[in-house]
């Protein structure tokens, strides 16, 4: 009788902490939600949970901590969303300005979240599995980007192929799929991203709109994609 009282004790005690944790990242969430990233002190966010300044120590050995948690439940909303609008039966080119709409709604629409997510040199990326939320993201991007490059390339073979067949030529070899991503897709990967971020900052902050004179990002977002992807195809 008196293990079963201990281990509901122990129980209860537990809730009670896992709802505590998730109250304080809750009240971080609203904080960066209404004022921005630089508003996350853990003394707001504590006065916000209704609990005592150092409560938060608890949970979170370290303000990085807290912040990281924070970061976390915003790639985890980003990828939802991104699950959402994917169509995996599209091209890969079509996906993946699918994701690059998403990203740039999401940087529009969660300003605070999507600045905190992004600033590593403020999170602890290693720990309470920020990175494992976070660098899949990069990782689809970048399995996208090496699809849709090798249809491009594959149908530059294909085109140089029956060319040398009507000349008489030997057409080349194909050497088959390679192992995972090309490292030219990660760097290709890595440009883009970096292109939309700027996109979605420099929009933000209105200096796209009046050095282009633009009212809509779209023809920036197809830009960008048609310089690191190449033209796309036009449907006869």
């Amino acid at each position: 009788m008196q293990q079963h009282e201990e281990r509901d004790e122990h129980d209860n005690r537990e809730d009670h902490d896992d709802g505590l944790r998730g109250r304080l990242v809750r009240a971080g969430v609203e904080l960066v939600d209404a004022e921005g990233a630089q508003a996350l002190s853990l003394r707001e966010i504590a006065r916000r949970a209704g609990v005592s300044h150092g409560a938060p120590r608890r949970y979170f050995p370290t303000h990085l901590d807290l912040l990281s948690a924070i970061a976390r439940q915003g790639f985890a909303e980003l990828a939802d969303r991104l699950a959402e609008e994917d169509r995996e039966e599209a091209g890969a080119r079509e996906r993946i300005a699918i994701l690059a709409r998403v990203y740039l709604a999401y940087a529009g629409t969660r300003r605070g979240m999507y600045e905190l997510m992004f600033r590593h040199d403020l999170l602890e990326s290693g720990r309470l599995g920020l990175r494992e939320t976070s660098l899949p993201l990069f990782a689809h991007l970048t399995e996208l980007v090496d699809r849709a490059t090798n249809t491009r390339r594959e149908a530059a073979t294909a085109t140089g192929r029956d060319a040398a067949t009507k000349s008489g030529r030997n057409a080349a070899t194909d050497t088959g799929p390679t192992a995972g991503p090309s490292a030219d897709a990660v760097l290709r990967a890595g440009a883009l991203w970096a292109n939309l971020h700027g996109i979605a900052q420099l929009w933000h902050w209105g200096s796209l709109g009046l050095a282009t004179g633009g009212t809509d990002p779209a023809p920036l977002l197809a830009a960008a994609l048609d310089a690191h992807l190449g033209p796309a195809e036009v449907t006869p």
